[in-house]
């Protein structure tokens, strides 16, 4: 049977389908230009942050330390050893390290060997001629596979760099979720120490209350007070009781949150509590420095989520171009497994493979503009995260000399009530005062005191949310600051 040559194609043709092409692939890039993201980054100096305003406070990376608590060492580094949530952390980080070993994987030759036997009966019926037609076999097959993408366009590159920045989030994360800890279980620690003081100053106001009303007793039966002081000398016991209570009931529930933090029950938990003055204060710093954006763990994260959604952009402009493959296989295939093994059951192949996109009901678009809306997100978490970061660190400083300032005023009051009560025990001891008056000037010291226990440890957990809000020490390894990057119709990621 003798077969015709194929007509030559008009020279026409292949213009048309070259300019086909070109409307397509430009096309393409009208489509991938309409879908930029929108979002910009902020950066330092958009926050006022370009120029530091005073001397810069270095913290270590154990900065608990700085308290000079053996006990409040042990405590952290257990919760960080055994916390749970912080586990879950590092089991995520451990999945996103895995994820873009996958993706870096991938992007490589692949290689497999495959081995089929079937026995099998071909139709009798169809396209299969004698003496296999009807009849029943054994088949088999064994041959290595092999194929390699070839990243022209950029996609696996750009997948890996999003899958790298998915794990530096991840671990960033699990950064700021030991420092979260850290902090959580040092500020539950000085809530243990102002609870424990205000039970003292609680117990000696109900000491003082007793002496008070015993000292009404005797005035009322020499006929000097009243049934209405007597009365109101009694009512003051059970409220001084009724705090000592609600004390006791918050270091309790103080020890279970502890314990909870370090991954433990309050029956296990060894802990005694020091007095205040046993706690060093921190030296802390007076400005927002200039380099936080790359002091928080929490701000690493989200940056690096930005880089990961951006990269992510990248691969969906790239499904628009072709995607070329090597494809080869070498082995042995045969019908009769006795002689799968022969020189003439070899077969090998080695060729390319080429996939472009032409119409696809307008997926790769809607993908891209999903992908670049995910930026969009990404970038504004991003801002409004650094935008609290430095909210935290304005309202810190600001507390802490707040505080500072309170205390100031506070120890002056204190000052002068000790005083008065000096002098009304001189005068009760002279005989020129009664023991009510002593009380009473008593009483305003132990508020003063309770004022005291109240503002001391505001500033001990000023001082620990001050160091968390400046990175704990922190140091993160950010990409290049270079806020959405376009990637040019033609050219793939950049």
């Amino acid at each position: 049977m003798r077969l015709d040559p194929l007509p030559a194609a008009p020279r026409g043709c292949f213009t048309r389908v070259a300019l086909a092409l070109a409307v397509l692939a430009l096309s393409g890039c009208a489509a991938m230009n309409a879908s930029q993201p929108q979002a910009s980054l902020l950066d330092a100096p958009a926050l006022g942050l370009s120029v530091d305003t005073g001397p810069t406070v270095t913290l270590q990376d154990a900065w608990w330390r700085e308290f000079g608590d053996a006990q409040l060492n042990r405590l952290i580094d257990s919760a960080l050893a055994s916390n749970p949530s912080l586990k879950v952390a590092q089991a995520r980080l451990a999945r996103a390290q895995a994820a873009a070993d996958i993706t870096d994987a991938a992007a490589g030759p692949q290689v497999g060997v495959g081995v089929d036997a079937m026995r099998q009966q071909f139709t009798a019926t169809g396209m299969i001629p004698p003496p296999l037609a009807g009849s029943i076999y054994e088949t088999g097959t064994a041959q290595f596979t092999g194929s390699w993408e070839l990243d022209f366009f950029g996609k696996n590159r750009a997948a890996l760099e999003a899958a790298l920045g998915v794990a530096h989030a991840a671990r960033a994360d699990a950064d700021a979720a030991r420092m979260l800890l850290a902090s959580n279980v040092a500020r539950s620690y000085f809530q243990l120490i102002r609870l424990n003081e205000q039970v003292q100053v609680a117990q000696r106001t109900l000491a003082q209350r007793t002496q008070t009303l015993d000292l009404v007793r005797q005035r009322v039966d020499a006929g000097l007070d009243t049934s209405l002081e007597l009365r109101q000398s009694e009512g003051g016991l059970p409220d001084a009781r009724l705090q000592i209570e609600t004390l006791q009931e918050q270091i309790t529930l103080g020890r279970n949150a502890l314990a909870a933090l370090m991954g433990q029950t309050s029956a296990n938990l060894v802990l005694e509590i020091p007095a205040p003055a046993a706690i060093k204060p921190i030296a802390l710093a007076t400005h927002v420095p200039s380099d936080l954006l790359g002091r928080r763990a929490d701000i690493a994260a989200a940056r690096w989520r930005v880089e990961a959604a951006t990269q992510d952009v990248g691969v969906a402009r790239t499904q628009f171009y072709p995607n070329i493959n090597l494809v080869a296989f070498a082995g042995f295939s045969s019908i009769g497994l006795d002689r799968l093994l022969d020189a003439g059951s070899q077969q090998w192949g080695v060729g390319p493979a080429l996939r472009l996109p032409l119409f696809d009901g307008g997926r790769l678009r809607a993908n891209l503009r999903g992908k670049a809306a995910e930026l969009d997100g990404a970038i504004e978490s991003y801002n409004a995260t650094v935008l609290d970061a430095v909210r935290e660190v304005t309202d810190q400083l600001a507390s802490s000399q707040a505080i500072g300032r309170q205390q100031q005023a506070q120890r002056l009051a204190q000052g002068f009530a000790e005083s008065a009560y000096e002098i009304a025990v001189q005068r009760y001891e002279a005989g020129l005062a009664n023991l009510l008056q002593v009380l009473s000037a008593e009483t305003a010291v132990l508020n003063q005191r309770r004022l005291g226990v109240d503002l001391a440890a505001r500033a001990l957990d000023t001082q620990v949310a001050l160091m968390r809000a400046l990175g704990g020490g922190y140091r993160a390894e950010l990409p290049a600051f270079s806020g959405t990057r376009c990637v040019d119709c033609g050219s793939g990621p950049q």
